[in-house]
């Protein structure tokens, strides 16, 4: 068994980690909190990176503790005595005056049973007094900033409408690390044009990096966004589940062992998907990575150890 799972997987699980480190079971609870993005309302760009259903608001008219609730008392029915994380997840989490953003934040760490929380945004919206706010909140609670990365090829990003370089990503992360602010980063497998070796490398970059973890995805195309009507118009290659199973298992064993495997596939909304079909099936693409590990005998970090 992979010394950090409990689970019989080859990989760094987010069950451990939170087992170890909580000593029980802890839910993420996904909120939105009504926040644009720099990529939306033109200060960066328009529409969004491509792939992204900026149109959608859902649940932006409901109250933040009250969307917590609404989860929350779904979860304690089957895993009773949890602890909780509010995930800020929508668009841009940091992208508002500091005010907004604590008292958002603060309304959330408030409740009961709240141990933490994990804050997505981008490398280029956090602004100083941000910074020192999250450096703080990070002395008082379990604290995550999760950046959007996708992909360390700059070609791809442009094509994404991604409106941020490699080296905002760099910065941020460098600022965010002296301030021993834990970070998760996303990156997407599949996006257009992209190889398995684009792909690879971009694994191989965060590996040298201070992370605490990952979040690997695979590109989805959703009605209503910018990628469908490219997909419409050029019909660029969406990877096939034995594929995308392929490619995790190199990426795995290129990923530092210490690396939090957070998330390991995507996880569309079925109404909105067009592609690709394969992924509705979450358990069932697990399953086949665990299996092809298991076939190729690796673990997670076995290539890392023998790179240069």
């Amino acid at each position: 068994m992979f010394k950090y799972s409990l689970d019989n997987k080859r990989y760094y699980t987010l069950n451990y980690y939170n087992q170890m480190k909580y000593g029980s079971k802890v839910m993420k609870i996904s909120l939105n909190a009504g926040f644009t993005c720099p990529n939306i309302d033109g200060t960066k760009g328009t529409g969004g990176c491509i792939y992204c259903l900026s149109g959608s608001n859902k649940n932006t008219e409901k109250d933040l503790v009250k969307q917590f609730y609404e989860v929350r008392d779904i979860m304690e029915k089957k895993w009773p005595g949890s602890k909780y994380i509010g995930y800020f997840q929508a668009n841009t989490n940091t992208y508002a005056p500091l005010e907004v953003l604590k008292e958002k934040y603060e309304s959330i760490l408030a409740l009961d049973n709240v141990i933490g929380l994990n804050i997505a945004t981008r490398p280029d919206s956090i602004s100083d007094d941000v910074l020192d706010y999250l450096e703080e909140l990070s002395h008082r609670t379990n604290l995550v900033i999760e950046l959007g990365l996708q992909t360390t090829n700059e070609k791809t990003a442009e094509l994404i409408n991604r409106c941020c370089s490699l080296k905002e990503f760099d910065d941020c992360l460098d600022k965010l690390n002296k301030r021993n602010i834990d970070v998760v980063v996303h990156i997407i497998n599949g996006l257009p044009y992209e190889t398995k070796e684009d792909m690879i490398n971009t694994v191989k970059y965060l590996s040298n990096k201070k992370i605490l973890g990952i979040k690997i995805h695979m590109l989805h195309v959703l009605k209503g966004t910018k990628l469908y009507d490219l997909y419409e118009k050029e019909h660029f290659h969406i990877l096939t589940k034995e594929e995308y199973v392929d490619i995790v298992c190199d990426e795995l064993e290129y990923l530092r062992e210490d690396i939090v495997i957070n998330r390991i596939t995507g996880d569309p909304d079925v109404e909105d998907l067009i592609e690709p079909n394969w992924l509705v099936k979450k358990f069932g693409v697990l399953n086949e990575i665990d299996k092809e590990m298991v076939k190729r005998d690796i673990y997670q970090g076995d290539k890392y150890k023998r790179m240069d």
